[in-house]
């Protein structure tokens, strides 16, 4: 999600897409078996250089010279908004639609990463897990979610992964093989 998220400030805003979130993000998905990679965000010119670059990997020259990397980026879907993104989601799963959200901060009656694990695998709904950029979900977006997700402690004070970081971490929780 890069809307809404927050800035250092608290402040509400709108991210910028970046290249390696894009790359790296679908890297993983690809990896764990995620069925889509949705990057949200409302600026036009954002969602045309997501575009241009998505299409470099999956129509263009990348993805001859790469087709493992055209396989991930393939997941890619870029919407302008995160109603958007429901939407095609419930289109598909007849069965609803969860929406998990994942937050560096301790919530109250946080989902932990082995209960969502096993939801995924009790429950027939469609999961969408949600990232933010920037500073995280605003807290509105987290409260309106079906579940958060509990955090990724690493146990040190310092906690601000970047988003690829943290989606390639909790994708593993959830979805690697146990260990």
């Amino acid at each position: 999600m890069h809307h809404p998220v927050r800035n250092k400030n608290g402040e509400t805003i709108a991210s910028a897409v970046t290249n390696l979130d894009l790359h790296d993000i679908s890297r993983a998905a690809k990896t764990y078996g995620v069925k889509g990679f949705y990057v949200v965000t409302p600026f036009a010119d954002q969602q045309a250089i997501a575009e241009k670059i998505v299409s470099h990997w999956t129509d263009g020259y990348g993805g001859v010279y790469n087709p493992e990397r055209k396989a991930a980026l393939e997941l890619v879907r870029i919407r302008e908004s995160f109603a958007c993104v429901v939407e095609e989601i419930r289109r598909d799963h007849p069965l609803g639609v969860q929406v998990v959200v994942t937050s560096a901060s301790d919530k109250k009656d946080a989902l932990r990463f082995e209960d969502f694990r096993r939801l995924l695998t009790e429950n027939r709904s469609a999961y969408l897990l949600v990232f933010g950029t920037g500073w995280g979900l605003t807290e509105e977006f987290i409260q309106a979610a079906d579940f958060i997700l509990e955090p990724i402690r690493g146990g040190f004070a310092y906690n601000h992964l970047s988003v690829r970081s943290a989606a390639a971490i909790i994708l593993d929780r959830v979805l690697g093989s146990p260990v």
